[in-house]
């Protein structure tokens, strides 16, 4: 027994609490050790989501955890959405959701402590919490008298803080209702299960009513409780979780009305200040002691919770694996037989997953990928180390033969090393939902959940969040966070490494730092926001994860329910739900998969050819010839400039070739020059230079595919295991050790490696070169399974861009059409692949882009106002009567529901119906009449009392005329029009004809400002269309702007403040063409900015100094063509000379054209011949 100055915290709010609570575990269970309490409680608000890391925690700081909850219990019952009314109370103003309190007396809920005795009380305040979400969740997830009676036993629980039901019934000044609650939840529970909770924080209204409920618990014969609520872990922690309410409920500290705690004492108080405190009921604190020595709970870590398989009667999950593997090499192989080594691997695989007892989850994989395949959702070849799975291929869950490849089992699932297999599946991220709505169908509802994830505050949003509930202006938050070094590979230094010397990063916050110092409001937020970085913020969802259960989840995990789709998400994490024995699959949404199935189903549309990709040979020249180019824009992991660069560097010519990059285009190997040393050996270069002269021979077999250098940890395993003897389940456990770099792992490693080695006759240099080789290598060494199977999406890929360009490119612009900068980007590929972009059209688009033949038609989906059902109804219009032939006969066809008047201007203004012989203009001019006319004749045409336009020309059975003006607007404002309409340039861009003056003005296309690896801060100059400007003022009554420019790659926000808007103000106007020099701003997360230095308006006539050159392949020299090129270059009369190149392969011949065909240079000219001609047909002379 402890001693009677003792004292144990039961009701605590851990940062689960989200956004109420600040206590973190670390600091909970440090700070209950120092005070030498033997025990802890977690009792966050309705949820039990870090009961499982509590545990844990406070297991291993040797302070027993009790699992608890504040649970939210509605007297009203559950399933009723309404609040209770307790008759009287007191006006509490705002609640702590932040929202008004339904009104005195009246709430939703109640709160209840709730402390879970033994293990199966866990479990059943596990049912409660998540019972509470799925059925009564109402303004919070709440559970009822019924549940409590389902799942009181193991639970002891108390009357809770002032908003428990006995204190409201107090409140409302109802004695004898609070009595019969109290006595209910004593005879629910059992006597000596239920506790009269006393608290004291120097609150009114917990002392209000205590004199009554000591009463209550005479009456009754209850034993006191007494608890601290106990929110944050230090005293000095008071302001900061006061900021987290403000964020939590959206509010400011200033805020009079807001939710807070009046009091300053929720920590961790020591037992003396507790005994003190309740220095008249001692006994309420020795109650705490004995509640601890009662409560003792356990996880059951690595419980067998695996599905199980449905097999055939007579077959067991063991047995039927067998059979599977074995029908699956005979389908693989057939006609032929099964290699002897192949089936001799297949026998090795499947003995070590019997023994190691994971038959069931191959089985489950299986059928979730034939599932898949038979009802045409798209499945990836596979990813991750599963692919050197000989039997995963058998089974047809990856597509990549391991043994052709190279790859090992042992890297998946180490025989020496048990551990549950991690296979990842990607499908087309359209029918992600379909396959999880297949594994609750086949396993259960009851047995699958997706993941939960846990949001975080990160340091930014700490800054953001901090300032704003301090009330202090956004503009200072910005630029607290602008001072801040530039996040590295996602992540950004955390705000106490900012301040700590030993930190690696801590040299380039010099700025942040020297602004923290020399402003009040500076130091106020930071300090504020280092309080709460790192607290929870919000439960999310795992992107991929799902959980699947032999047992009803609700037996083992708790759960909730997301209110927006009403998905079942665990409330543990994945660690958690993995450590208990639960089975977790990731079911990803790759959108490459998505572009790959509507480029197959566009070729079959298009060209009525069926490609199966799966038994594509991988050795197909114009797909390396495309590689070789770095023509790779829009090709999985192979699009982005530096990655193109490298790919001309490489040349790839195999299949190898495009593993070895993806493995090194990472910051390891780039960081020792490995991709470089690859190219350069690869091509000659570069000489291919044993790591020692001794090793040559030995490694040959290992190394040579990747001329002498190191790659994938494959091949770490492989050369420990012929060099050092080792078998590959253990040359695995080496892999792992050197990738950890502890000094004295190493030591201890490096001694059977280097008796290996000798054993095998190698000399003392030849071990020391070899080891000082692989470690560092083995640090980011890739997984070659893994790199094999993307790269294989990566070939596919490839191969459909160079052999279906329009298809393909057709699916990659589908796939983007919510996103206009790469949209941009791509419709950019296109014009340098010499595809047309034809704008959406009433008689040949679909909802999506379409390919019509080599050209593609935008899909009239992407028009601004027009829906889904209204795409439906014009497709289905010229399905079922034909193809529109005019304006008038569009609207006779089409639905009612297409008749709408934005709906039409808007297909107007995109030029969707061009093709009828009308001008865009003159259907803007005209669409309110006529829409009105069509609506009122289609409405008596529904009556029966006459067909729509009949006999128009006629002017009989009450038909009309419908007249479209024949006048067009200028060029500017038409592709003003298409611009706002499609988000983008399509028929034709403003740029045209001057973008190679521009290219010689600029260090780059604004697209390569998103996707180049240059640094933040780069001073760089770009030049392009302004399309858009946002003019603004600062506090000190200054102009400055936000312009949007646009080139015919891509688009990017300059930021001209008030220094350079003075000097440039009068250039930043809409539709002018912009030169800006400018410091790269990458430091917002959402989008890479200009900071403009300089702007200028550029002179492009200057360009066209010399004669215009013309470039025309001799195929295309036809009477047709050069009698168009004769009209266009005869309506821009002038002095310049024309010079004509015509191509005829290898050679080119120069032909001076007639002095009649002498030309005024113009963007006008360059459009139009362009047009004619191609995008690449303007040259130098």
């Amino acid at each position: 027994m402890a001693a009677s100055t003792d004292f144990v915290h039961l009701h605590v709010h851990t940062e689960y609490s989200m956004l109420d609570g600040a206590a973190r575990f670390d600091d909970l269970f440090q700070e209950a050790a120092r005070m030498g309490m033997p025990a802890l409680a977690m009792t966050d608000h309705g949820n039990v989501y870090g009961a499982f890391e509590f545990w844990k925690k406070g297991t291993a700081a040797g302070v027993k955890p009790i699992i608890g909850m504040e649970g939210y219990y509605a007297p009203q019952g559950r399933r009723t959405k309404a609040p209770f009314d307790f008759g009287g109370g007191y006006d509490e103003g705002t609640g702590e959701d932040g929202e008004p309190a339904p009104g005195r007396g009246r709430q939703a809920y109640a709160h209840m402590t709730l402390l879970a005795e033994n293990t199966a009380g866990m479990h059943n305040l596990f049912r409660l919490s998540s019972l509470a979400s799925l059925e009564g969740y109402y303004r919070k997830p709440r559970f009822d008298r019924e549940l409590l009676e389902r799942y009181g036993s193991g639970i002891i629980a108390t009357t809770g803080c002032p908003s428990g039901e006995v204190n409201r019934w107090l409140q409302a000044g109802n004695y004898d209702r609070a009595l019969a609650a109290a006595a209910d939840f004593r005879d629910i529970l059992d006597p000596g299960n239920f506790f009269v909770e006393l608290m004291d924080h120097g609150i009114g209204i917990e002392r209000r009513h205590r004199a009554e409920l000591l009463q209550i618990a005479k009456d009754l014969n209850l034993p006191l409780l007494a608890t601290n609520d106990s929110h944050y872990v230090y005293p000095q922690d008071a302001d900061t979780h006061d900021v987290l309410l403000c964020i939590g409920t959206r509010t400011t500290i200033d805020d009079p009305k807001r939710f807070r705690f009046t009091g300053r004492d929720f920590y961790l108080r020591p037992a003396d200040e507790m005994r003190e405190v309740w220095r008249d009921f001692p006994e309420a604190c020795d109650n705490t002691l004995l509640i601890a020595e009662r409560c003792n709970v356990e996880f059951a870590e690595g419980a067998d919770l695996m599905p199980v398989f449905p097999v055939p009667p007579g077959e067991t999950q063991e047995s039927w694996l067998i059979k599977e593997v074995e029908r699956g090499l005979i389908a693989r192989f057939a006609p032929n037989e099964v290699p002897a080594a192949h089936r001799k691997q297949a026998e090795y695989e499947v003995g070590v997953i019997l023994q190691m007892g994971f038959p069931g989850y191959f089985l489950v994989t299986a059928d979730l990928v034939r599932h898949a395949k038979e009802n045409g959702i798209r499945v990836g070849p596979g990813r991750g180390s599963a692919a050197g799975a000989l039997i995963a291929y058998a089974l047809g869950i990856t597509e990549l033969d391991p043994i052709a490849h190279g790859l090992l089992f042992e890297r998946f699932l180490n025989p020496e090393r048990v551990s549950m297999p991690d296979i990842d599946m990607d499908f087309d991220e359209r029918r992600r939902g379909d396959m999880i709505r297949y594994a609750t169908e086949k396993y259960g509802e009851d047995r699958v959940a997706q993941i939960i994830t846990y949001g975080s505050i990160k340091a930014k949003a700490a800054i953001k969040d901090s300032a704003r509930a301090l009330g202090l202006p956004y503009a200072l938050s910005d630029r607290i966070t602008k001072a801040m070094p530039p996040a590295v590979m996602g992540k950004d230094i955390p705000l106490a490494g900012i301040f700590d010397p030993q930190h690696k990063r801590y040299s380039e916050a010099g700025e942040f730092r020297a602004l923290y110092e020399a402003e009040p409001d500076v130091k106020r937020v930071v300090d504020t926001a280092k309080g709460i970085e790192g607290l929870k913020r919000q439960p999310g969802v795992h992107a991929a994860g799902v959980i699947l259960c032999r047992d009803p989840l609700l037996d083992v995990i708790p759960l909730w329910r997301r209110e927006q789709d009403g998905a079942v998400i665990t409330q543990f994490d994945m660690g958690a739900c993995e450590s208990l024995g639960l089975l977790k699959m990731d079911f990803l949404g790759l959108r490459n998969l998505t572009v790959i199935d509507d480029c197959l189903a566009n070729i079959a549309a298009n060209r009525g050819e069926t490609v199966v990709l799966e038994s594509l040979p991988l050795d197909d020249q114009p797909t390396y010839e495309l590689l070789a180019r770095g023509d790779t824009l829009g090709v999985f992991q192979l699009d982005g400039t530096p990655m193109r660069a490298l790919l001309r560097s490489m040349v790839p010519d195999n299949f190898e070739d495009i593993s070895a990059v993806l493995a090194l285009y990472r910051p390891g190997p780039m960081g020792v020059n490995a991709h470089n040393d690859y190219a350069d050996r690869k091509n000659g270069r570069k000489p291919v230079e044993p790591i020692h002269p001794e090793l040559a021979e030995a490694l040959a077999d290992i190394l040579d595919d990747t001329y002498g250098l190191i790659v994938y940890q494959e091949q770490v395993m492989a050369i420990a295991q012929k060099l050092a003897g080792y078998s590959l389940g253990k040359a695995d456990l080496l892999r792992r050790a050197m990738g950890k770099k502890k000094k004295e792992i190493l030591e201890k490693e490096f001694v059977p490696f280097q008796e290996g080695m000798v054993a095998n006759g190698f000399s003392q240099g030849a071990i020391d070169k070899l080891w000082a080789t692989l470690v560092p290598f083995s640090d980011y060494a890739f997984n070659k399974a893994h790199t094999a199977g993307y790269g294989l999406v990566s070939y596919w890929t490839a191969y459909l861009k160079a052999n279906y360009p329009a298809e393909y490119m057709a699916g990659l612009l589908t796939s983007v059409k919510d996103d206009k900068d790469k949209s941009a980007i791509y419709l950019n590929e296109c014009r340098h692949m010499g595809i047309t972009v034809l704008p959406p059209d009433v008689n040949s688009s679909d909802a999506n882009f379409t390919p019509i033949g080599t050209d593609i038609r935008f899909g009239l989906g992407a028009v601004r106002n027009v829906g889904g059902n209204v795409v439906a109804g014009i497709v289905r219009g010229r399905t079922e009567s034909g193809a529109y032939t005019s304006f008038t006969d569009f609207l006779d066809k089409v639905e009612i529901g297409v008749c709408n008047k934005r709906v039409i201007e808007s297909l107007a203004k995109a030029g969707a119906f061009d093709s009828l012989g009308v001008t865009r203009r003159g259907v803007v001019a005209i669409h309110t009449d006529a829409v009105d006319a069509a609506v009122e004749l289609k409405r008596h045409a529904a009556t029966g009392q006459f067909d729509l336009f009949g006999g128009m020309t006629e002017g009989v059975g009450g038909g009309m005329e419908i007249v479209v003006p024949g006048t067009e607007w200028d060029k500017r404002t038409l592709l003003a029009y298409e611009r706002e309409m499609l988000g983008l340039y399509v028929s034709d861009h403003p740029l045209n004809g001057i973008e190679h003056i521009l290219a010689s003005k600029v260090d780059m296309p604004i697209a390569t400002l998103h996707t180049d690896e240059r640094a933040d801060g780069s001073i760089v100059t770009v030049g392009g269309l302004v399309t858009s400007v946002q003019r603004k003022m600062n506090k000190q009554g200054a102009s400055w702007a936000i312009m949007s420019l646009e080139d015919l790659a891509g688009s990017i926000d300059v930021m001209v403040y008030a220094q350079t808007y003075q000097l440039v103000g009068p250039h930043c106007v809409e539709d002018t063409v912009l030169l800006v020099k400018g410091r790269l701003d990458k430091r917002d997360e959402d989008a890479v900015k200009l900071v403009a230095m300089e702007i200028t308006v550029p002179d492009l006539e200057s360009g066209s100094t010399g004669p215009v050159a013309l470039r025309l392949e001799a195929r295309r020299c036809v009477p047709e063509t050069i009698g168009s090129l004769k009209d266009i270059l005869r309506t821009h009369p002038g002095t310049t000379e024309v010079r004509l190149q015509l191509i005829h392969g290898p050679r080119t011949t120069v032909m001076k054209l007639s002095d009649s065909l002498r030309v005024t240079p113009s963007p006008a000219l360059y459009g139009d011949l362009k047009a004619l001609l191609g995008p690449g047909c303007v040259g130098a002379a």
